[in-house]
């Protein structure tokens, strides 16, 4: 079965991509390759819950790094799906909006009401365990991160749209298909 896993607070200052990518053989996964600096893993493993693969990964990261970075886990397919379905597409979004998926352990604080908007960041959508948002950039920065923790707290993680589909295809690369 084809994974991407997604990690909390990496970049090319914590953790480089040749030693994360070891941590994950280690584990046991193959077909290991990085996307990006920014802690985006694809690999091969047996069928198994999500989150029993984000455990061994943790762990092997814990083992092999000195940091268990938080580390959320999807099947390829369900990003392609995602993809596929452009959950922005019924969204009035200018050319300008950034769009971002934040990858989600455990539910909201409390009911949510759609759109949630802050200083210009809107939480849009919530489907199984991503949060779909878009911004538009201001000189704040990315102003939707705190929208994103205060509403679900910080076992998140968030990726562009771009960097999603960059993912799925890196595996299929990887894959030859």
């Amino acid at each position: 079965m084809n994974y991407a896993a997604f990690l909390r607070g990496v970049g090319p200052m914590n953790a480089k991509m040749p030693e994360l990518k070891k941590a994950f053989e280690a584990a046991g996964f193959t077909d290991v390759g990085t996307v990006r600096s920014s802690g985006n893993v694809v690999f091969s493993a047996a069928a198994a819950p999500e989150a029993a693969l984000e455990r061994k990964a943790e762990a092997a990261m814990k083992k092999h790094l000195g940091s268990p970075f938080l580390t959320i886990v999807r099947r390829i397919d369900a990003l392609q799906k995602m993809l596929a379905s452009d959950p922005y597409q019924r969204f009035r979004l200018g050319s300008d909006a950034q769009r971002v998926v934040t990858f989600v352990r455990g539910k909201p604080r409390g009911r949510l009401r759609l759109p949630l908007e802050l200083d210009g960041a809107r939480i849009l959508r919530i489907e199984d365990g991503e949060v779909f948002t878009a911004y538009v950039p201001s000189p704040r920065g990315a102003v939707f991160m705190g929208l994103i923790e205060r509403t679900f707290g910080k076992e998140v993680t968030t990726r562009t749209w771009d960097t999603i589909r960059k993912v799925v295809e890196r595996s299929r690369q990887d894959r030859g298909t």
